[in-house]
C-alpha cells in the first residue's frame, strides 16, 4: 500500500487549505521591512543631527567673526570679506524657506551691519566726547498677522554728564512692513521719536539742588525733562504727502536665535541675534 509522503523538513509548496499563504515567507518579509525602515529612520536622524551640528557650528563662526569689529565700526577689509564667507555659510540653510513671522516677531539685538546710516551713528559716538550710542535693537510685532506688521529700530544713546550712561534716551524710527515675496519685505517708514530720558544726577543737582529746599519750578521742570518725548513724522518730500520713506529689507536668515538681512540696493548687510522682550 502507498502512504502520502510529507517532508518533515521542507513545507509544502502545494495550495492546500490556506489557499497559498505561506506564514513562513510572510513573517520573513515582514522582519525584513522592519529592518529597513529601522536603518532609514537612523540615517535620516543622524544626518539631521549632523545638519544642525553644522549649521550651530556656521553661527557661531559668524558671530565669531564680528566680535571685534565692535559692531562693524572698525571692520577691515580682511574682517568684512571673512564676515560676508560666514554670511553666506549660513544664510544657505534657509534658501527658499518663506518668512516666518511667529519666528520674526519679538526683540533682536544688532551684533555687526555694514549699513552707512547706522554705523554714521556709531562713528559719531567714537569721535564726539559728548555723545554715546549704547545698544541697539530691531523689534518686530507681526505674530498675528500672515503678511505685515510693524518694526521698530531702537538705539539707547546718551550725553555724559546730562543723560544716564549709555541708556540716557531711546531714538526709536518706527515702519510699517508688509511680505512681498518668499523673503522680502517692504519697509514704509512713518516716524521718528525720542523719549524715555533718563537724567542725570549731576543734572538733577543742577536744577534742584538736595541741599536746598525744591521749588515748584524746579520740580516742574524734572518731571517735564523725565516725561519729555518728541516725535517727527517721515515723509518723502519728493512724492506724494501721504507717502513715507521706503525699502526692501530681505531677510536671508531667520530661526529662533539669529536673524540675518540684507539691505536691498547696497544698504548694507545685519547680523542679529534674540534679545529679551523690549518696551517700546
Amino acid at each position: 500500500m502507498d502512504l502520502p509522503f510529507v517532508s518533515p523538513v521542507y513545507p509544502s509548496t502545494k495550495k492546500g487549505a490556506l489557499n497559498g499563504y505561506n506564514r513562513f515567507c510572510t513573517v520573513r518579509r515582514e522582519e525584513s521591512y522592519r529592518k529597513v525602515f529601522r536603518c532609514l529612520a537612523t540615517v535620516v536622524s543622524q544626518t539631521t543631527q549632523t545638519d544642525n551640528n553644522g549649521l550651530e557650528t556656521k553661527k557661531n563662526d559668524l558671530l565669531v567673526a564680528v566680535q571685534e569689529t565692535q559692531r562693524g565700526l572698525v571692520s577691515s577689509p580682511d574682517q568684512r570679506s571673512v564676515i560676508e564667507e560666514a554670511l553666506v555659510n549660513v544664510e544657505a540653510y534657509n534658501m527658499g524657506l518663506p518668512i516666518d513671522l511667529v519666528k520674526l516677531d519679538g526683540t533682536w539685538r544688532l551684533q555687526y551691519t555694514s549699513a552707512p546710516d547706522v554705523l554714521i551713528l556709531l562713528e559719531a559716538a567714537s569721535r564726539l566726547p559728548f555723545f554715546q550710542v549704547g545698544q541697539i535693537f530691531q523689534k518686530f510685532e507681526c505674530c498675528d498677522s500672515s503678511n505685515e506688521g510693524i518694526v521698530r529700530n531702537v538705539v539707547r544713546w546718551s550725553i555724559p554728564s546730562l543723560l544716564e550712561e549709555q541708556e540716557g534716551a531711546t531714538l526709536i524710527v518706527s515702519a510699517k512692513f508688509s511680505v512681498v515675496s518668499i523673503r522680502n519685505i517692504y519697509l514704509e517708514f512713518e516716524e521718528i521719536s525720542v523719549q524715555n530720558l533718563k537724567i542725570s544726577e549731576e543734572l538733577q543737582a543742577l536744577i534742584a539742588p538736595a541741599i536746598l529746599p525744591r521749588s515748584f519750578i524746579s520740580l516742574q521742570i524734572l518731571q517735564f525733562l523725565r516725561g519729555f518725548q518728541a516725535a517727527i513724522p517721515v515723509r518723502d518730500s519728493g512724492r506724494s504727502r501721504r507717502r513715507g520713506v521706503g525699502g526692501l529689507y530681505y531677510l536671508s536668515y531667520l530661526d529662533g536665535n539669529m536673524l540675518l538681512g540684507r539691505s536691498v540696493g547696497g544698504g548694507g548687510v545685519f547680523v542679529f541675534t534674540r534679545a529679551q522682550p523690549l518696551q517700546c
